[in-house]
């Protein structure tokens, strides 16, 4: 008999692992920056860049503290600029799910399985995100940082506002997917028995190695065999990260 402890909820990343949204978000951040005064162009810009980058998966307003560090009016200010920009976006192009999403969705529910989406995104804003999908039915919850007591990535408190919520007894029966190094820390730091990197999106293998994830994935289209099979150690469908 298979030891595997079995999977009864899945927390997913938003952007870049289940919409393929990375181009909006780096240039609704490019642009909070700018109305702050660091422009394309300079060192400064780049290095805020550089720090939007390492922060992926982060609250917005985090990673803008870290870019203005000591200054709350001016992250403040360049968080509602940045909801502005990433929300004009999302009207005037909408929102594409990555391939191979909503059948991933409908096998997990389909096992029995609770979903979970978590962001970095506001409340407001991913309450908009949700009007633009339409997923009401594929979903179980969706959780902000603002839902989970105000601290997002790499934080655990998110999947464990999951758990609370859903009313999984055990953390190791989660699983979580991201494409960033905070969403891995953040699945490790929560006790989830998968915490799965998704090579499509913002953050390098090394990155999400060095985040933890215990399996790397090519392909969003392939989480469910790994859920779902009794040898996670040598799926097919999984590079082992351990």
């Amino acid at each position: 008999m298979s030891d595997i402890v079995p999977i009864k909820l899945v927390c997913l990343d938003l952007a870049g692992t289940t919409v393929g949204d990375i181009a909006m978000v780096e240039r609704a951040f490019a642009e909070a920056i700018a109305t702050q005064g660091i422009v394309p162009g300079t060192g400064a810009y780049a290095r805020a860049m550089v720090h939007v980058h390492r922060s992926r998966g982060c609250p917005t307003i985090d990673v803008f503290r870290g870019i203005f560090p000591g200054n709350e009016a001016q992250a403040q200010a360049a968080n509602l600029t940045f909801e502005r920009s990433y929300e004009g976006a999302l009207e005037r192009a909408g929102l594409t799910p990555m391939p191979g999403v909503m059948e991933v969705l409908d096998k997990l529910r389909g096992n029995g399985i609770k979903l979970a989406l978590i962001t970095g995104f506001s409340r407001v804003t991913l309450s908009r995100v949700l009007s633009a999908l339409e997923w009401d039915d594929k979903l179980d919850l969706a959780i902000s940082p603002e839902d989970a007591g105000g601290r997002g990535r790499p934080w655990p408190d998110m999947v464990l506002h999951a758990v609370l919520r859903t009313g999984v007894a055990d953390v190791r029966h989660v699983a979580v997917i991201g494409d960033s190094e905070n969403d891995m820390l953040c699945g490790v730091r929560a006790g989830a028995s998968i915490v799965a990197g998704l090579l499509t999106g913002v953050h390098s293998r090394e990155r999400l190695l060095k985040g933890g994830a215990t399996h790397l994935l090519d392909s969003i289209a392939d989480f469910p065999s790994l859920v779902l099979s009794d040898d996670r150690g040598t799926t097919q469908v999984a590079s082992s990260a351990r």
